[in-house]
Parts: structure tokens; C-alpha cells; sequence
């Protein structure tokens, strides 16, 4: 292990990022010192766990230590003392800015908070910096590093980067960064999509990962189909509604947990559906949830490699979700759970009725799923390969495109 390491984010921690959180913790028992930073501070909102509440009571917020003048200022006088860098900075801002004055007077902002945490991160001894999110937040990470931070990487999720790679220069992020971590060979392909080959090797695919002790499955051959996830359009819920209406398994009930933009929406077009919204919940809970449902659902549109499938097939759960991105590469059709085309009301129903009707087939593919992510997506196995990387950076032999436990 070489030197204390700091992760950043947009906001940390959230609700809907507990991988994030695992990830931190899973460092750290292989003796990393990780210091924890956040743009922003995060809503009351998502601290819903005595583990978000002494994270976040823990992490360093860049725009709240920006906004104090002499902080700003002190900072801005310690950069300036290697002005080679600094002007390197401004000039990577500029040339990364995807045009426009207000994008521009965004670039600019982006650089002053850079420039507080590369004092931050200067004044607590960090040497590396990763980001997840390659967006705003990983512009501050890559500004940072040119200021005269430290070297940094980033976690490259998706979907929503894929959808604007350009105005988030995806390509400079890559060609800066001392390695990306990919979440699935999938967002690996689409970062190769837009940055140069000289660059590829530098690509590597960690997933993200779940504890599989918090999950246990117990015995309920009933008909509690499960959802959890943020309430907005890509996640595709009024497929599911129009799915249900057509499922005639009486007994049925949904449970929806999340929180979102589209849920006053959504609560209105699930009138006279079994379906119930019960807003976010702890990781607890959730755990509480899935050990007592009997299928999970996830009709997105767009995702990375939900965290959340994890969760439910360690938890023995079959899971019905669409064939995009980097799920078959966690979902088998048929042997987990059930793939579907996004979109597909009809072929959605087929899948519900497949899975709920027939509850010895549900277990074996519970069975069946709980196997793969034992094997392939724990959060201290992902840590490890992720260390792997990080000593690397420090000056040891990269690692091939998966890292390598055995």
C-alpha cells in the first residue's frame, strides 16, 4: 500500500450509491487510509442509515470550503506558487470546455474548486485521488490533478455519460487519468469508443460490488415482486405498469422503493395496481425486502450493471430485467432470472408470469444467481483487483484488463 488515497464524488454519500460506500469500507480493511470528499453536501434525504449519517459526518465538502474567502484565497495563493501548473490547468479548462460563455463560467468554477481540494488533499497527505462518476465531479478530479494534486483515476459507470461523451471530454479524462475503472467489458467498449488506442490498456474492468452476508434468502413461495430504484423515466416503470395489467396472478403485490422526480407521476398512473410506494430505505431494509420478496423487477431503459440485481441474486432472488449495456453480463436469461428487450410490455408480462407461476424453477434460478455473484461481484474481491491498481499507479507492474486474484 503506498500513501493515503482520497475518493470524490458529486455527492457522498447517497441512498442510491451504497456501492460506493462498500467500496470505501472494503479499502480500508486492506489497510488503505482513505480520506472521503463530496462536491456537494448531500441531502438529509439519503442519510438514511447510521453508516451514511458517520460518512458523511466524515467527508470533506469541496463547495462549502470554497465558499469561505480566505480559504479560496489561501488555496489560490498555494497553487500559484508552481504557475507552470496552474496555467496548464486554466488552458486544460478552456480547451475542455464544450463551448458557449455559460459552460465556460462552468470550467472556471470547476478550476477554483480543483484548486481548494488539491489544497485540502495537499494538507492531509493524499497521493492518489479516484472519483466515481466521470462527470462534473471527475472534471474536478482531472483539474485537480493538473493544478499540482495528486495523480488521479475514476470509476466509469454509465448510462449517462455515454449519452454526452464529448461535452464531458470523456477522451481528455481517460488520456489524464492514471487508470479508469470500467464496470462491466461493456463501459469498458464505450470509453475505447472515444479514446485514443495508445490509451486502451489503461482500461481496466472492476464491477461494482455487494456484501453477500447482509443477504439471506428465506422460504416464500408467494407473490411479492420487488423494485428499488430512483423514480425517473429510465427506469422504465410505466412498462411495468402496463405489464401488470395484463398478469392475471391473484395475490400479487409490488412493492416500489425509491424516491424520485416521476413519483407523484408515477403513483397516478399506478392507480388500481398492487403496487405500493414506499419512498428509500435503508440498507437494512432493503436487505428486510428482498429476504421476503419473491422476484425483483428493473424494466430500465438505460443502466450500468445495477447494484441492485446484485443484491437480489444474493439474496436468492430470480431477478426479470432488460437486455441493455452491461446487464447480460451479470443477468443469464433463463438460468437467473429473465432478460427482456426495453420497452416490451408484452414480453415483460411473459417473463413475470414465467418466473412468479413456477416456484421451483424461481429457486433454482435464484440459486443459480446467488452463485455468480459470490463468485464475481463482492465487494472485497472488486476492492482487491481495485488495489491492484492503485499500486500500480504508485509505480508497480499494471495489472491485465481484469485483475488478476488467484
Amino acid at each position: 500500500m503506498t500513501g493515503r488515497i482520497a475518493y470524490l464524488t458529486g455527492e457522498y454519500p447517497r441512498a442510491t450509491d451504497t456501492f460506493i460506500q462498500r467500496e470505501v469500507a472494503a479499502l480500508r480493511r486492506l489497510g488503505w487510509e482513505v480520506e472521503t470528499c463530496s462536491i456537494r453536501r448531500t441531502g438529509a434525504e439519503h442519510l438514511v442509515g447510521p453508516e451514511q449519517r458517520e460518512e458523511a459526518a466524515r467527508t470533506f465538502h469541496v463547495i462549502e470550503a470554497a465558499k469561505s474567502p480566505a480559504r479560496t484565497l489561501r488555496a489560490l495563493v498555494r497553487a500559484l506558487r508552481r504557475p507552470g501548473r496552474f496555467w496548464a490547468a486554466l488552458k486544460l479548462a478552456v480547451r475542455t470546455s464544450p463551448g458557449g460563455v455559460k459552460p465556460l463560467f462552468y470550467q472556471l468554477f470547476y478550476l477554483i474548486e480543483a484548486v481548494v481540494l488539491a489544497d485540502h488533499l495537499e494538507r492531509r497527505g493524499v497521493t492518489h485521488l479516484h472519483n466515481h462518476i466521470a462527470k462534473a465531479s471527475c472534471t474536478v478530479a482531472m483539474l485537480c490533478h493538473a493544478v499540482g494534486g495528486p495523480r488521479y483515476s475514476f470509476t466509469l459507470h454509465g448510462p449517462d455519460i455515454f449519452f454526452e461523451p464529448i461535452r464531458w471530454r470523456l477522451d481528455e479524462k481517460i488520456a489524464q487519468a492514471s487508470f479508469v475503472a470500467c464496470i462491466s467489458d461493456f463501459a469498458r467498449s464505450q470509453g475505447m469508443c472515444f479514446a485514443a488506442p495508445a490509451h486502451w490498456d489503461r482500461m481496466h474492468v472492476i464491477h461494482c460490488g455487494i456484501e453477500p452476508e447482509r443477504f439471506a434468502r428465506r422460504d416464500h413461495d408467494g407473490l411479492h415482486l420487488l423494485f428499488v430504484g430512483r423514480l425517473a423515466g429510465v427506469k422504465g416503470l410505466p412498462v411495468l405498469f402496463d405489464a401488470l395489467r395484463g398478469l392475471d396472478l391473484p395475490g400479487l403485490r409490488v412493492t416500489l422503493v425509491g424516491d424520485g422526480p416521476e413519483r407523484a407521476a408515477l403513483e397516478s398512473a399506478a392507480t388500481g395496481l398492487p403496487v405500493s410506494f414506499v419512498g428509500y430505505k435503508a440498507q437494512s431494509e432493503v436487505a428486510e425486502l428482498l429476504a421476503t420478496s419473491d422476484a425483483l423487477v428493473l424494466p430500465s431503459f438505460a443502466e450500468g450493471v445495477p447494484v441492485v440485481l446484485m443484491e437480489a441474486m444474493a439474496s436468492g432472488l430470480p431477478v426479470v430485467t432488460t437486455r441493455i449495456a452491461g446487464v447480460p453480463e451479470l443477468v443469464e436469461d433463463g438460468i437467473s432470472g429473465r432478460l427482456v428487450p426495453p420497452g416490451d410490455a408484452d414480453a415483460l408480462r411473459d417473463a413475470l408470469r414465467d418466473v412468479l407461476s413456477d416456484p421451483a424453477r424461481a429457486r433454482d434460478m435464484g440459486a443459480a444467481g446467488q452463485a455468480r455473484v459470490r463468485a464475481e461481484f463482492t465487494s472485497d474481491g472488486e476492492a482487491a483487483r481495485l488495489s491492484q491498481l492503485l499500486e500500480a499507479a504508485a509505480g508497480g507492474p499494471r495489472p491485465p484488463k481484469r485483475p488478476d486474484l488467484s
